[in-house]
């Protein structure tokens, strides 16, 4: 049970690790005025998402919920549980709305600008905060 918690943990600070980077990537994206600075933002974009963020969401899903299966009865009354799995949801939707951007980015369709992606990196703390207040103060 400890490995698999152990292992959830990793999985969480890798795909936060990524969501805190890729929006960081789309500002700078979104500022570079030369063709191979915006195709090298591609590959990095395309790498970190589909190499780090998205296989670490798996890992964070999964794992948390094998974590949860073992005291089901427990995290199924708890209410503090189905608000940090709402914000989790949140932060599955932020995933897939990079992916949206990143391929709005790399097909030079995305009208939004670098203070837009300065705006929008901030939204992964802004969830991650509640989760671990949940997580670790439990409240009732």
């Amino acid at each position: 049970m400890l490995w698999l918690k152990a292992f959830h943990i990793i999985a969480v600070i890798c795909w936060m690790a990524a969501l805190f980077y890729l929006p960081r990537l789309f500002v700078y994206h979104a500022m570079s005025q030369d063709k191979i600075s915006r195709e090298r933002f591609v590959i990095m974009e395309r790498k970190l998402y589909r190499g780090i963020a998205t296989p670490s969401m798996i890992a964070t899903i999964i794992l948390g919920f094998w974590t949860a299966s073992y005291n089901w009865a427990y995290y199924q009354s708890s209410h503090w549980f189905w608000g940090k799995l709402a914000l989790v949801a949140c932060l599955v939707i932020y995933h897939f709305t990079c992916r949206r951007f990143m391929r709005r980015l790399a097909e030079d369709r995305e009208e939004r600008n670098h203070i837009f992606f300065r705006w929008f990196n901030e939204a992964p703390v802004l969830l991650l905060i509640p989760i671990v207040l949940l997580v670790v103060l439990k409240p009732h």
